[in-house]
């Protein structure tokens, strides 16, 4: 069977444009998908990145306060709204704030230390420490650590 070439209407034409549409379609969207995941998880790295720095700035603020001469850790008279202590981070800031409720606290938590009842007193404080991140700085992630000074008695 011979067929004519001038009775062709181009249905092999309009059927391989409809695939083309189709197949572009599915690789636009999955592009568009693949962008935002990689959004998401940078989004996520950033996360973790500043967790890290924040909980290695309550570590920093630790060693300065047992290795410095002054020492607030044995304070029992901080400010009720804390105090601002410096850390070498950008974004981050530091605060330690008095736990105390009406003074020292009489029973230290636990601890495998040697020491006698009565003898010493608890200084219950917490560090709170402030990582701002991300695209001009609108995320912040707050870590927090509570500190229990022992000091001891003054005779009661």
């Amino acid at each position: 069977m011979v067929r004519n070439l001038n009775e062709q209407h181009g249905f092999v034409l309009v059927v391989s444009l409809v695939f083309l549409i189709a197949l572009t379609s599915v690789a636009s969207v999955l592009m568009l998908n693949t962008t935002s995941d990689m959004k998401m998880s940078g989004a996520s790295q950033e996360k973790v990145i500043a967790t890290q720095e924040a909980v290695s700035s309550i570590d920093e603020v630790i060693f300065i306060q047992i290795t410095s001469g002054m020492n607030l850790f044995s304070s029992s008279s901080l400010p009720e709204d804390g105090i601002t202590v410096i850390v070498t981070r950008d974004s981050t800031y530091a605060k330690i704030i008095n736990s105390n409720v009406g003074g020292l606290v009489g029973e230290c938590p636990h601890s495998n230390t040697a020491s006698s009842v009565d003898m010493f007193d608890c200084n219950i404080l917490k560090i709170s420490v402030t990582k701002v991140y991300g695209n001009n700085e609108t995320s912040s992630v707050v870590v927090s650590a509570g500190i229990a000074q022992q000091l001891l008695s003054v005779g009661e």
